[in-house]
């Protein structure tokens, strides 16, 4: 499982996304860290924030996905 470093960004957590971050952690169990998961999904969140003002878990869950596969992909090249 790679390691990421600490955010320098603080995010506060938002209870209505935890569903979204329990379903990503089980999907991408062995492959990220649940920290990552829930840094991806806060990060996903004030993306879509700052983008169309508003951010439902459905979007938040389809960005956070996206960049999780993309970190991913970007691991197993560096091996």
């Amino acid at each position: 499982m790679p390691k990421t470093p600490a955010s320098t960004t603080s995010f506060s957590p938002d209870p209505s996304f935890g569903p979204v971050v329990n379903r990503l952690t089980t999907e991408f169990s062995g492959v990220h860290h649940g920290s990552t998961v829930t840094r991806c999904v806060d990060a996903a969140r004030h993306g879509a924030e700052d983008v169309t003002g508003s951010a439902t878990p459905d979007l938040v869950e389809r960005i956070a996905r996206q960049h999780l596969q993309v970190l991913a992909l970007a691991f197993a090249e560096r091996r």
